[in-house]
């Protein structure tokens, strides 16, 4: 299904900022449609003077009129007029009678949705048309709450048509746990007095400790009544407990956490009072907390593990450097050098709260520590690499890094035991698969050999028993040895997943 911005950019009649405007207010569709009890729909003109829907959000407290999507159709005549006289005359335009839409009475309010109002000689600059659609199949007679809701969607709709709504100011990407407008919902007046309070939203309020009636109530007095007074507190929390500025807050106390949405009220700029959403989320918050508890004893596990591999790599260096046997040297160094890989991986790992690590950054420490270590005296190796590894899951990231370890300690070390050449590693990522070369400059294999050292077998059963990959050994015209290894991206994300 194409996106708003893909369907209103194909249209060739907005910009950037239009864009944002139209995805803010498409943001709070639910919000509108869950106030108005009704359909939403916005509509961007189309370059054939029609009309086009670029979203759609039904109400979660009343039936739906669309039961299929309609999202990328165009407006039908018996609404074309209505949303026609809305944009080009900048005005909100209410159908005259009732409108029938299969076989249902419904009635349909087209308001324009106004980027610029107007002013100094100029009109209103128009962007698009947001529909509602109320089902009056199910008409009854509205209890105050639907009443009041109303009043709400009517002044939200008016902002709209004003430029006041949606307020780029307000903050974007809110946490888990938004409030909507069922969770529970109150209405201030211009002195952030309460006028009403729904029975969700009294019910947030008493859990936090308030056991009178929320309306008549300053609701800044209601929040200094619950907070303990030596308590630190959420600095935004007086704003939008007097309705003052679009912003959100959590407000804490007997261990209940409430979350609040403010919604300032405006007519043609001017506050008349403000919509306050809130909603019980202590479970919420208490799942977050646990997640962050959990991510920072992970990451210090990584970092602890890190330590320990490093210590161990100190140790093996410093024997190493005690042995008289070449043989042995060789060994331990070679041990020191993969557990240094792998110490690699949990530093990256121990850094971030995700556990798929950038590859490019891990690879590249590798390539240095064992350019470092495996170079002989008599041996000058040139390492490079290029392309791009992307990120792997941790699972992943240990075998590979530990695999490319041994076959650049191979090429440097065998490749060009005692001579001057390069190393080149060259990694391809696609969609579907990782496949990278390691490349020498070297003596090179006789074709169709390949060694049966440690290290020879310690890559095949990292690529091809951890990774499900694939690697294959050959020479280069002229000299030189290429190893290529290919592992399947497919089975890495369903193993991660």
């Amino acid at each position: 299904m194409s996106t708003l911005s893909d369907l209103v950019y194909a249209q060739g009649l907005s910009s950037d900022a239009d864009v944002e405007w139209l995805h803010r207010l498409a943001g709070d569709g639910q919000l509108l449609a869950d106030l108005a009890f009704a359909d939403i729909v916005i509509w961007v003109p189309t370059s054939d003077d029609s009309f086009i829907a670029v979203a759609h959000t039904r109400p979660g407290g009343a039936a739906t009129l669309f039961y299929r999507d309609i999202v990328g159709d165009r407006v039908r005549p018996q609404w074309r007029t209505q949303v026609n006289d809305a944009f080009t005359q900048a005005r909100i335009v209410d159908s005259a009678s009732p409108d029938w839409f299969e076989e249902t009475p419904t009635r349909v309010r087209a308001v324009p949705i106004v980027r610029e109002r107007a002013g100094e000689g100029r009109p209103a600059r128009v962007v698009g048309v947001l529909t509602r659609h109320t089902n009056l199949g199910e008409a009854r007679t509205p209890s105050r709450q639907q009443i009041t809701f109303n009043d709400c969607a009517d002044d939200l709709f008016g902002m709209v048509a004003s430029s006041d709504f949606p307020d780029l100011n307000a903050p974007t990407a809110p946490r888990r746990g938004a409030p909507r407008a069922s969770d529970g919902l109150i209405r201030l007046d211009v002195d952030g007095m309460t006028t009403f309070a729904s029975p969700n939203a009294l019910s947030a309020f008493n859990r936090l400790g308030f056991e009178d009636e929320l309306e008549g109530e300053p609701l800044i007095d209601v929040a200094t009544a619950i907070l303990p007074t030596k308590r630190e507190f959420d600095e935004s929390l007086p704003i939008v407990m007097a309705g003052r500025a679009p912003w959100r807050a959590d407000i804490e106390a007997r261990g209940v956490t409430v979350s609040l949405r403010t919604i300032p009220l405006r007519d043609h700029g001017t506050r008349i009072g403000a919509i306050v959403l809130c909603r019980d989320v202590s479970e919420i918050r208490h799942q977050e907390q646990e997640l962050i508890t959990k991510d920072a004893t992970i990451r210090e596990i990584h970092h602890r593990v890190k330590n320990n591999l490093q210590t161990v790599a100190s140790l093996l260096r410093i024997q190493a450097r005690r042995t008289h046997s070449e043989e042995a040297r060789d060994a331990l160094t070679q041990a020191m050098r993969r557990v240094s890989a792998i110490a690699v991986v949990h530093d990256t790992l121990s850094e971030g709260l995700a556990q798929n690590v950038n590859f490019d950054e891990v690879f590249a420490r590798v390539l240095k520590l064992v350019a470092e270590v495996a170079a002989a005296p008599n041996t000058r190796a040139r390492t490079r690499s290029s392309g791009e590894f992307g990120t792997l899951p941790s699972e992943y990231a240990t075998p590979l890094a530990l695999a490319l370890t041994e076959l650049v300690t191979n090429a440097v070390e065998h490749g060009l035991a005692g001579t001057e050449g390069d190393v080149e590693i060259v990694a391809d990522r696609s969609d579907e698969r990782l496949e990278v070369k390691v490349r020498d400059s070297g003596i090179g294999l006789p074709e169709g050999q390949v060694g049966r050292g440690l290290g020879t077998q310690i890559v095949r059963t990292l690529i091809q028993g951890e990774l499900s990959g694939t690697i294959d050994w050959h020479t280069l015209v002229g000299s030189g040895t290429e190893v290529t290894i290919e592992i399947p991206l497919r089975y890495i994300e369903r193993e991660a997943g």
